[in-house]
């Protein structure tokens, strides 16, 4: 099967990285962005080609449940406990597919509660509910701002309700918040119980995207498992919990460890795709499908908070990475992540147009409301959240916490990734959501611009082109004029 194709058949000797490379426009009969299929091939069920990578600082449950409802996955990391895991995998799956879930509050509580619990979520309301949990009223900051922190909510809540039938059609929703001109409401059953909450940009974006569902229509999700310890067991449980797609997961995953945890997932018969990595060769992919992947995820050293390159000189530049091992992967009849190394939509892009079947995403979206950590404020007023990589001392200190002090303190004198880094909230997309509109505007556009109607055609069709630093520097927009 023919993939991407270089601008005048010209190849370099060097390997590439997402800035060394340009996409041309060719003859497309795409009439809409909106009319490209997006679905993955590789049997994961997303509807766009984004998965949230297994970083603790990045994929949690807030962040699985409103990925998985645009379309994408999120792998829960490994150092979780599987209790934890099983817990999240229920609660996901109970998720509504339209509504989002609500922050809730009782009228007793005080301005101090709402106000920890409403950076939770992007919608930044809470919704006040009575003893039978029917709301009674909602409070954004603007309800909060200048009262006493220990003011009873009943006190400040906004009455003024406007209630949306939990089943409505997201267009009916739509149109009713248009005209109330209301940002969100509360959305009750049939007996009049809180059932979620739905913004205007919610129905919106329940029109545009397709969620991500498993056969019994509830919302997917994946989880991961290192290659150390008892790798069936874990598996099996990961498995027993009702995850729907099992990553295996480690730095280097060409290893003989990584092939034998390979095999021993295999052998369970998982009824779900199984992905393994990471690797950036052709050999690396091809062992991996032989010893039973389905998936191999692919980058070694891109990652924002990855400092593998630098600390070894071990890593490849993932355009080139994700090129190869797609092609070796397409001929054994496996697909591959493009796992790392995205900071702009372009990126996401080109990755695809390289031959991946799904892009992870990891630091880019730790600065959002739907990631794990707390949202903190730095000197200057700007919002943000902590990110730190899994090789990291912090990470390394969660995964070995069971372990001897000696073998712990061992093990953090050879940490690779950056500890702690402030990922800021953009203002103008603060939440996960927002992010994802914009990498998936992107990707339908360059779609449309290589004449593909599907994510396999776009693979076919990509005519790319290498451009120097200047010519990088070029496409990008100036904030301020140049004179």
């Amino acid at each position: 099967m023919q993939h991407v194709r270089f601008l005048n058949d010209t190849q370099p000797a060097y390997d590439l990285t997402y800035d060394d490379v340009f996409m041309v426009p060719s003859r497309s009969a795409v009439g809409s962005r909106q009319g490209v299929d997006l679905t993955s091939p590789d049997g994961t069920g997303t509807t766009i080609p984004l998965v949230v990578a297994n970083m603790t600082a990045v994929a949690g449950r807030r962040m699985a449940e409103t990925v998985a409802r645009r379309g994408g996955l999120v792998v829960i990391p490994q150092d979780i406990p599987i209790e934890v895991v099983a817990e999240v995998t229920a609660w996901v799956k109970k998720r509504h597919l339209v509504l989002d879930t609500p922050i809730v509050l009782a009228p007793t509580q005080t301005v101090a509660d709402a106000l920890a619990l409403l950076p939770k979520r992007a919608h930044n309301a809470g919704v006040v509910v009575d003893e039978e949990h029917r709301p009674v009223g909602v409070v954004t900051d603007s309800d909060l701002t200048g009262v006493d922190r220990f003011t009873q909510l009943s006190e400040v809540m906004s009455r003024d309700l406007l209630l949306l039938d939990a089943a409505i059609d997201p267009r009916a929703a739509f149109n009713r918040l248009d005209a109330a001109n209301r940002r969100y409401a509360p959305a009750v059953d049939a007996e009049g119980r809180l059932a979620g909450i739905l913004t205007r940009k919610g129905a919106l974006r329940a029109t545009l995207y397709t969620p991500a569902t498993d056969d019994s229509g509830r919302l997917r999700i994946a989880a991961a498992l290192g290659i150390n310890g008892d790798v069936t067991g874990k598996a099996k449980q990961l498995l027993d919990a009702g995850i729907d797609t099992l990553v295996v997961d480690t730095a280097h995953g060409h290893q003989e460890s990584m092939l034998g945890a390979v095999r021993a997932v295999r052998a369970l018969g998982p009824s779900v795709p199984v992905a393994a990595g990471n690797v950036v060769s052709a050999e690396g992919v091809r062992d991996l499908i032989e010893a039973g992947a389905d998936i191999v995820k692919v980058g070694v050293g891109p990652g924002a908070m990855c400092t593998t390159r630098m600390m070894t000189g071990v890593g490849r530049p993932q355009f080139s990475a994700v090129l190869e091992c797609a092609a070796e992967a397409r001929r054994l009849g496996g697909h591959v992540w493009a796992d790392g190394g995205v900071r702009h939509p372009r990126d996401v892009a080109m990755a695809l147009a390289a031959g991946a079947s799904n892009v992870m995403i990891g630091s880019w979206f730790a600065g959002t409301y739907e990631s794990p950590g707390d949202l903190q404020q730095s000197a200057d007023g700007r919002l943000y959240k902590e990110s730190f990589g899994m090789a990291s001392a912090r990470a390394v200190r969660s995964r070995t916490s069971e372990e001897s002090a000696y073998d712990r303190a061992r093990k953090g004198l050879f940490e690779e990734g950056i500890s702690t880094s402030r990922m800021f909230l953009d203002p103008a997309r603060p939440g996960v959501e927002d992010l994802m509109d914009s990498v998936i505007a992107g990707v339908r556009s360059s779609c449309t611009y290589a004449g593909a109607g599907s994510l396999g055609e776009f693979a076919e069709r990509a005519v790319v082109g290498i451009q120097s630093a200047a010519g990088y520097a070029e496409g990008q927009p100036l904030h301020a004029s140049w004179t």
